[in-house]
């Protein structure tokens, strides 16, 4: 079945999408994470996974997730900003491509970034290294709220991703969201056509509103 709110989403690009979660007050931007690729573009539901240190006493693993995973999904882990290790690699992305995942979005670092760059498969990170995550991060939980550069992720959250970066929807706010996004977006485009055709920046703004696009709710 089509996910009509991606769809929508994946429609916006990701300061239009931020501007409409300001308007609402909701943090949604996901501070740090940046594309691996600048052509990269990210649409998807989130699942959500959270790594923590590894336990000596009872080791854990750095989980097999990715097979029970549908096309189109978006693979969001937290490993709290870590960038000497990574939890990410080649046959991680390689397998996503495969399977057609939406993509990766990484609180800490990522590895192997050619392949990822020759695929054409969206890995948003704060960072890249070579530092293997085995023996030093496990999975502790997944389905679970994870913070991803400052902003909260549940799982089910739609996450959008752009050469600015990423943001997540929070999935109960989603229609509210892309309502005021379409606003913003229509708005913003009439400038457009209105200082092409010769109406000084000025006056567009003022007639389409523009500086109270972003103007909080009350």
């Amino acid at each position: 079945m089509t996910d009509q709110a991606v769809e929508r989403a994946g429609k916006h690009d990701c300061a239009t999408l931020s501007d409409a979660m300001d308007r609402l007050g909701i943090e949604g931007v996901c501070r740090g994470i940046k594309p691996r690729d600048h052509k990269f573009r990210l649409v998807g539901r989130a699942f959500t996974v959270r790594y923590v240190p590894v336990d000596v006493l009872a080791p854990g693993n750095v989980g097999d997730f990715i097979d029970d995973l549908p096309a189109g999904t978006v693979v969001v882990l937290d490993n709290r900003g870590r960038e000497d290790c990574t939890v990410w690699g080649d046959i991680m992305t390689q397998l996503a491509s495969h399977k057609g995942l939406a993509g990766t979005v990484i609180d800490g670092a990522c590895r192997d970034v050619d392949l990822c760059l020759r695929l054409g498969y969206p890995i948003y990170s704060r960072s890249y290294s070579m530092k293997t995550g085995k023996d030093r991060v496990q999975v502790d939980a997944i389905g679970i709220t994870v913070e991803i550069g400052g902003a909260l992720v549940r799982q089910g959250d739609i996450l959008v991703g752009d050469a600015d970066g990423v943001v997540v929807i929070p999935n109960e706010r989603v229609e509210q969201v892309l309502n005021l996004a379409d606003e913003i977006a229509t708005a913003e485009n009439a400038i457009r056509q209105a200082i092409t055709e010769g109406m000084s920046l000025r006056d567009a703004r003022v007639k389409y509103r523009y500086h109270s696009l972003q103007t909080r709710q009350s």
